[in-house]
């Protein structure tokens, strides 16, 4: 599991937990808004299947300079996560011509078909939020959805 920035390493470290396998972070910068440079990698990719793992992809600029990173240091293939698919700008055109292998994100904001292409995946959040509505007015634990 990698976090392609320093701010979702404890997003990363809780699925890499759930999956039993590492962790790796990208540290980068925004030298102006929505621009990222990845500067380092910390964690060992080399030869690995690494799998971001975003909350939010907006201009997908993080997440594709996060994949090339990735692949220059030796992973093999990289996919990408994401809870908020917001695909603004360029997001379509920089994922459909980045490295990753798949990438796979939630309908927590709907995916205009002219923003979708064939590697990525859109998974509903519907029957989650659903067995949560149940579950509050039941007033049963929801948190017993994630274990």
């Amino acid at each position: 599991m990698v976090s392609p920035d320093v701010g979702g390493v404890t997003r990363a470290r809780d699925l890499a937990s759930r999956m039993e396998t590492t962790i790796a972070i990208i540290d980068k910068r925004r030298p102006r808004p929505n621009v990222a440079e990845a500067l380092h990698l910390v964690g060992d990719v080399q030869g690995k299947t690494a799998i971001l793992v975003d909350d939010i992809i907006d201009t997908a600029g993080t997440i594709t300079k996060a994949a090339e990173t990735l692949l220059e240091r030796g992973a093999k293939e990289v996919y990408a996560c994401c809870t908020h698919p917001v695909l603004s700008g360029p997001a379509r055109e920089r994922l459909e011509a980045s490295p990753l292998k798949e990438v796979v994100v939630t309908n927590t904001i709907p995916v205009a078909p002219e923003d979708r292409f064939p590697r990525m995946k859109v998974l509903t959040v519907a029957p989650l939020f659903g067995e949560s509505i149940i579950r509050i007015h039941e007033d049963l634990s929801v948190s017993k959805l994630f274990e």
